[in-house]
């Protein structure tokens, strides 16, 4: 189910770049996903979701405004990256973790984190042509990297806070809240370009986005996780940003190229070294 998920994700980044390509923006996109994903919540889970409390509102809200500005800011990014950049950049938030842990909850990274973050940051510059080209960041690059804090806090919120809700409760107001703020959001800033947007073109794969993307790979990832370890299970989930890549590259969005191979790959072992338990590996050798 996790597989399945992260695969979904990875190809969700190219649902997005053809949306964007359609001239769709991000508050629009956000807004038909975030509606589409509520209301199958709903209809599948409505009668959970009618039992909502006060605080489960509360948590709901506030995981959903999280949520909504790593989407929007990610969806935006990607009008001015390539989907590879986008989905490896996304990726970073597992780094991000442990720090916005040690920042709220006073709880320190592990040595090895430091060790995760020079990697990554070296595959970050390799990435996005620092050594080729210098420094120069691309928009849509510094977005992906700032939306990738916000989906860090998410889960860093959901692990700490939102435990107490039931995780219907939190898919639907996950939905419902990318859905009002990405409509909000674009009533205010899109109107302009409504006229511009290939509706056919980039409808459908919005569509896809909202039932695919957000409600069946979030259903899997919510009931996957109730019977996987948390590390088997995030080096599982991160290898959307591999699949994003590939999809990228086979479907003709961007050509294979160093730079990619290698800043890929660096951020992806930045990622590894992360999640694996180095110590408990060492001592099961040991006992064998």
């Amino acid at each position: 189910m996790l597989l399945l998920a992260a695969i979904i994700w990875g190809a969700g980044y190219i649902f997005s770049k053809q949306a964007t390509n359609a001239g769709m923006h991000a508050g629009l996109i956000n807004a038909i996903r975030g509606f589409i994903y509520a209301g199958l919540a709903y209809a599948f889970f409505h009668k959970t979701i009618n039992q909502m409390t006060k605080r489960d509102l509360k948590i709901g809200l506030i995981a959903g405004g999280i949520n909504f500005l790593g989407y929007q800011l990610q969806t935006i990014g990607l009008m001015y990256t390539t989907p590879a950049n986008n989905a490896f950049l996304t990726a970073i938030y597992v780094v991000m973790i442990p720090f916005i842990v040690w920042v709220f909850f006073h709880q320190k990274p592990e040595r090895k984190a430091y060790l995760a973050i020079v990697i990554c940051m070296l595959g970050m510059a390799v990435l996005t042509g620092v050594f080729s080209r210098g420094v120069s960041l691309h928009l849509g690059d510094l977005l992906t990297i700032i939306s990738a804090g916000f989906y860090a806090l998410q889960i860093v919120y959901f692990g700490m806070s939102a435990t107490e809700s039931s995780p219907w409760i939190i898919a639907f107001m996950l939905g419902i809240t990318q859905g009002a703020f990405g409509l909000i959001y674009s009533l205010l800033f899109e109107t302009q370009t409504y006229a511009s947007v290939h509706w056919v073109a980039g409808l459908v794969p919005v569509v896809i986005l909202g039932i695919v993307s957000s409600f069946g790979a979030q259903t899997l990832q919510l009931v996957g996780q109730r019977y996987t370890d948390p590390t088997p299970a995030g080096l599982l989930l991160m290898t959307e940003s591999m699949f994003g890549s590939v999809f990228s590259v086979a479907l003709g969005f961007e050509p294979m190229t160093w730079d990619l191979v290698i800043g890929g790959s660096l951020i992806v072992l930045a990622l590894v070294i992360m999640q694996v338990g180095f110590r408990r590996l060492w001592l099961f050798k040991k006992r064998v």
